[in-house]
C-alpha cells in the first residue's frame, strides 16, 4: 500500500460524533510515551499528522485520520498515565472501552508495547480484555532502533516469554521503528489484506 492522502477528520470523546462506520477502521492504542504518534506520522508519511510529545498523555481524545479516503486511522488515548486522577483515568478508560466495544467497522487494533522494557501489568490486562471481548489486535514493538541489535533480541525475548505464561501462543506482531521505519511496508500490507474482508 502507498499512502498518497493522510487528513485529519475529527477529535472527540463523544462515540456518537465518530465518523459514520462505512470504512474500515484501524485503532492505534498503547501505553503513555510508548511512541505512537510517531509510528501514526512514520505510516502515513506525515511528520505532524499525530501530535507527539515528551510529556505522557497528550492525546486525550479519540483522533479519526481518514487514509487515502479509504480507511480510517484511530489514535487513541494512551493507558497507565500515573500523573492523571483517577477519575481522569476512569473517564478515558470508559471512552475507549465504548469505542472499541462499539464500533462495528473496527477491523484491528494496533497494540503499541515498548520493547526495550519489560512487558507491563497494564498491557498484559488489555491484551486479555481484548481477547475476552473476542476483538482482534495485533502487536506492535516501538522504539526497537533505542537498543542495539544484541540487546535487541533478549529484550523482545523477555516480553514473548511473559506473555506466555498467560497465552498459549503469541498474537501476531510486528518488530517496528519510527526512526528506521522498520516495519512500516508490512504494517500497511497487513491493513490491505485485512481490509479486503471489510462489509458494510
Amino acid at each position: 500500500m502507498q499512502i498518497k492522502t493522510a487528513k485529519f477528520v475529527i477529535s472527540n470523546s463523544d462515540i456518537k460524533k465518530c465518523p459514520a462506520p462505512t470504512l474500515p477502521e484501524y485503532a492505534f492504542i498503547g501505553r503513555s510515551n510508548v511512541g505512537k504518534s510517531s509510528l501514526i506520522n512514520m505510516l502515513t508519511n506525515h511528520k505532524k499528522l499525530a501530535k507527539t510529545s515528551s510529556t505522557p498523555g497528550k492525546t486525550q481524545l479519540i483522533n479519526h485520520f481518514i487514509i487515502n479516503d479509504e480507511w480510517y486511522l484511530v489514535d487513541l488515548p494512551g493507558y497507565g498515565y500515573a500523573r492523571s486522577s483517577k477519575s481522569e483515568r476512569r473517564a478515558w478508560k470508559k471512552m475507549i472501552d465504548s469505542y472499541l466495544l462499539t464500533r462495528r467497522n473496527l477491523m484491528c487494533t494496533f497494540l503499541l508495547i515498548d520493547s526495550r522494557i519489560p512487558l507491563q501489568k497494564n498491557d498484559l490486562e488489555f491484551m486479555t480484555w481484548l481477547a475476552t471481548h473476542q476483538l482482534p489486535f495485533v502487536i506492535v514493538y516501538t522504539k526497537t532502533d533505542k537498543l542495539s541489535v544484541k540487546k535487541l533480541a533478549p529484550s523482545l525475548k523477555l516480553i514473548r516469554d511473559e506473555i506466555l505464561k498467560s497465552w498459549e501462543t503469541l498474537p501476531q506482531e510486528f518488530v517496528s521503528s519510527s526512526e528506521t521505519k522498520v516495519a512500516k511496508d508490512e504494517i500497511l500490507e497487513f491493513v490491505d489484506e485485512v481490509n479486503l474482508g471489510f462489509e458494510v
